[in-house]
């Protein structure tokens, strides 16, 4: 079954959709980045969370909304200021992209193209593409994010840790969202799966990191893996718990794996089976 467009969902274009960066100390490829984005995306929002290396500055004389914390706040907290402010400005959906250069423009009309086939759902860029390039470390941490994911979800997401992703915009609207810095992302897709029903379905993008030979230069990671992962599955199994139907919510997760957007075919025979409630 081919998805279809939904009748209560606009179509997504460069016009209607806002790109949110959260940034902190991203003076080294700030401006890469959001010029990527305007190449390919309408608006842009920079949320500066407290830098104090002149990220805003590199990109002053860019067309972008830009807003500023005082004092550091968290990824997460970025995150709600961009949504709220995309919303106020009538944006039919986000895409998020991290500051650091690990996300690229060129892959948004792909993220654009997947949210109009799967219209209502979240589209995550997921690393599956030369993830060679991905340190061990780092792939066994997403992968274990995964599995925390799917207990909180009851469906599996190809690589649910991974900063670019587009939310419809009754996603962004959500309040109440527990959680801050990386713990939010993850909390968004679960209240998004339990307030909504809505689902993910991931495109296939490149993976980029600083310890491959001829990668661009990335600053430090703010992810750690250990404390970030702790804090995430620490969440995680808390929120289930007190859901309850943990047996439940495993069957339901084990009988929905990770749906993926690929027409090049190179990844969805392996990784999807095309959910029969796609379009409604």
């Amino acid at each position: 079954m081919t998805p279809s467009t939904s009748p209560q969902m606009p179509m997504l274009d460069r016009s209607n959709v806002a790109v949110v960066i959260p940034a902190l100390n991203e003076v080294l490829r700030i401006r890469d980045v959001v010029e990527s984005a305007l190449a390919h995306c309408d608006r842009v929002i920079l949320v500066d969370d407290g830098s104090e290396d002149g990220t805003a500055e590199a990109i002053a004389d860019l067309p972008v909304t830009v807003l500023r914390h005082a004092t550091r706040m968290g990824k997460g907290a970025g995150l709600r200021d961009g949504f709220a402010e995309a919303l106020r400005r009538g944006a039919a959906a986000v895409l998020t992209m991290d500051g650091d250069g690990q996300h690229a423009g060129s892959d948004i009309p792909r993220l654009l193209a997947a949210a109009n086939r799967y219209p209502g759902w979240i589209v995550i860029g997921a690393r599956l593409r030369k993830r060679a390039n991905q340190p061990t470390y780092r792939r066994l941490a997403n992968e274990f994010g995964d599995w925390g994911i799917a207990w909180g979800t009851g469906y599996q997401v190809a690589d649910s840790q991974s900063g670019q992703r587009l939310y419809p915009a009754e996603v962004c609207a959500l309040t109440d969202i527990p959680g801050e810095d990386f713990v939010f992302e993850a909390q968004i897709v679960m209240s998004a799966a339990q307030r909504l029903g809505t689902r993910c379905v991931s495109v296939p993008i490149e993976a980029r990191y600083n310890e491959v030979h001829g990668a661009p230069t990335f600053r430090p990671s703010h992810f750690r893996p250990l404390r970030d992962l702790w804090r995430i599955t620490s969440h995680i199994v808390a929120q289930c718990v007190r859901r309850g139907g943990l047996w439940q919510t495993h069957r339901q997760s084990r009988a929905n794996p990770p749906v993926i957007d690929d027409p090049s075919g190179e990844f969805a025979p392996a990784l999807t089976r095309e959910p029969e409630h796609v379009g409604q």
